[in-house]
C-alpha cells in the first residue's frame, strides 16, 4: 500500500529523472470545414463549407400613456400620468447561412499548408513561421485574405484557394473541337 508521504517524497526524483516532456498536440492540418455536408444541391464528390452570421437584433423600448396626467388651471400636475413600458428584442437582419465550395481536406498535405503559409505571407496578410501546421495564426491569415472578398471565414474557401495558387483551375474540355 503506498502512502501518501512516500509519494510526495518520489515526485520530485521523478521530476529530475530526465523523462522527456509530452509534445503539445498541433492543430489538425486538415481545412475545416465545420462538418458541413454541402448545400441540398451540391455535386457529389465537392467538399463544403458554411457560415452562419448571426441575426441582428436591436432593444425596442416603448412608453405607453395609460392614464395622462391632470392640471388645474395654473397649469399645476395634480396627478401624474401613469405609464406602462415595455421593453423588448426586434429582429433587424435575420440570421443568414452562407454555403461556399472549399478544397477537400485530404488535399491539404503539411506541405499544402507551407504553401499556403507562404502565399498569404506573400499578401501581407500573415506573418508567422512556416509550419505546415494549420494553427490560430494561419486561420486568422486565411480570414483577412478573404474579408475584402466578402467572406468573414477561416475555412479556406475554394475560390481563394484557387486564388492563391494552391487549386488547379479547371479549364473548359477543348479536346472535342477538332
Amino acid at each position: 500500500m503506498f502512502r501518501p508521504a512516500l509519494l510526495l517524497a518520489l515526485l520530485p526524483i521523478a521530476a529530475c529523472s530526465g523523462i522527456p516532456e509530452v509534445a503539445r498536440l498541433e492543430d489538425p492540418v486538415e481545412i475545416d470545414s465545420r462538418g458541413a455536408d454541402g448545400p441540398p444541391d451540391a455535386a457529389p464528390g465537392t467538399c463544403w463549407g458554411r457560415d452562419e452570421t448571426p441575426a441582428t437584433l436591436q432593444t425596442v423600448t416603448v412608453e405607453t400613456v395609460l392614464t395622462p396626467a391632470t392640471y388645474d388651471e395654473s397649469g399645476k400636475v395634480l396627478t401624474p400620468a401613469v405609464t406602462s413600458t415595455e421593453t423588448r428584442q426586434e429582429i433587424v437582419e435575420e440570421r443568414q447561412e452562407l454555403w461556399f465550395e472549399t478544397p477537400c481536406p485530404d488535399s491539404f498535405t503539411p506541405d499544402t499548408v507551407a504553401s499556403l503559409q507562404r502565399a498569404l505571407g506573400a499578401r501581407g496578410v500573415y506573418d508567422g513561421e512556416i509550419t505546415g501546421s494549420l494553427d490560430s495564426a494561419t486561420r486568422s491569415a486565411i480570414r483577412r485574405y478573404q474579408q475584402p472578398q466578402g467572406l468573414d471565414s477561416a475555412v479556406l474557401s475554394l475560390t481563394a484557394a484557387r486564388q492563391l495558387g494552391l487549386v488547379a483551375i479547371a479549364t473548359p474540355d477543348t479536346s472535342s473541337d477538332t
